[in-house]
């Protein structure tokens, strides 16, 4: 993932928590919301409900890696913000990927009854 596709500022986060939908599983939250670009952003976030410092990094490079390994075309456009659940420090990169790809079938599938 390019440097330039990561999500940062406050107010984009803003944004997308506030006026975007969302896709939930077992692990992890795809929130996303259609953003004035040609390119996707994204941004992997865990909050200290999911535990100290190193279970939310562990938490984050499980998502960044599911993310990379499981090669899901995301529509082009928007911002996605991938929220961890409680729960998935003990989980496997594949039970993370699993959640990945569950949570982006429900957002094609939304994507295609429009």
């Amino acid at each position: 993932m390019p440097k330039d596709n990561i999500l940062r500022k406050q107010k984009d986060f803003d944004f997308v928590y506030k006026k975007g939908k969302y896709s939930a599983s077992k692990f992890l939250v795809i929130m996303y919301c259609k953003n004035r670009m040609r390119e996707s952003r994204y941004a992997f976030v865990a909050s200290k409900k999911v535990g100290n410092s190193v279970s939310r990094n562990r938490a984050r490079r499980l998502m960044k890696e599911s993310y990379r390994l499981s090669g899901l075309e995301f529509p082009e456009g928007y911002d996605y913000i991938f929220v961890a659940r409680k729960g998935i420090e003990d989980a496997s990169l594949k039970e993370v990927q699993k959640s990945l790809v569950s949570a982006y079938r429900r957002i094609v599938r939304k994507k295609q009854n429009k």
